[in-house]
């Protein structure tokens, strides 16, 4: 609880902060801080044309952060969160952030790790991406996530290796059908039986 709170007081204060989630280990800044999330994409070697997405630390959170809620993000909220699916929304417009090039977008997801969720209930919405280089395989231990970014992170919270040795699923809203961007630990089979779709019309 200390270290959680040691860097909780960081990431207000503007700094980086690598921690376990149940994927892989996520680099995470405070979401509505602008300079800390430009440090993030540089940390990563990453440009603004690759938005971060934002990590919350109960379901209730998203409802302060997103134009309106569509019917099949509650259900897939209510069938795998928190869990290792990602979910990108239009955010709503009032915002005073700056993820990147997200064009009125945001992808929100909430992690079932407790270190995370303590982190995210001490902070709020993180600004998060997996915690290596752009380019390198995601780091899936703290030690893998210092040797790739070392001191351009504040702080590593070290929880042991991550659960499911991926990146979450993530799946697209936005537009008239929903698309799966990246298959993660959460299969399209299981998106299409919550959302009555046959699995092959979410993939590209």
């Amino acid at each position: 609880p200390a270290d959680v709170r040691r860097a909780a007081a960081l990431l207000k204060n503007g700094k980086l902060v690598a921690f376990a989630t149940e994927t892989v280990y996520g680099l995470g800044a405070d979401a509505f801080d602008s300079g800390a999330v430009t440090g993030l994409l540089a940390a990563k070697g990453r440009g603004r044309d690759m938005p971060v997405g934002v990590l919350v630390g109960s379901w209730h959170t998203i409802e302060g952060l997103v134009y309106t809620v569509p019917h099949s993000a509650r259900e897939l909220i209510r069938a795998f969160w928190p869990g290792a699916l990602s979910l990108v929304v239009q955010q709503a417009p009032s915002l005073q952030w700056d993820l990147g090039d997200a064009r009125g977008t945001v992808m929100l997801r909430m992690p079932l790790h407790p270190v995370a969720i303590e982190l995210l209930r001490e902070v709020g919405p993180m600004a998060v991406s997996s915690a290596n280089i752009s380019g390198r395989p995601a780091a899936t231990t703290a030690e893998e996530a210092q040797h790739q970014l070392g001191d351009l992170v504040d702080v590593y919270l070290d929880a042991g290796p991550s659960g499911a040795q991926a990146a979450s699923t993530i799946v697209d809203l936005t537009g008239p059908q929903p698309k799966i961007l990246r298959v993660g630990p959460v299969t399209a089979e299981r998106v299409g039986e919550v959302l009555g779709i046959e699995p092959a019309a979410l993939l590209p």
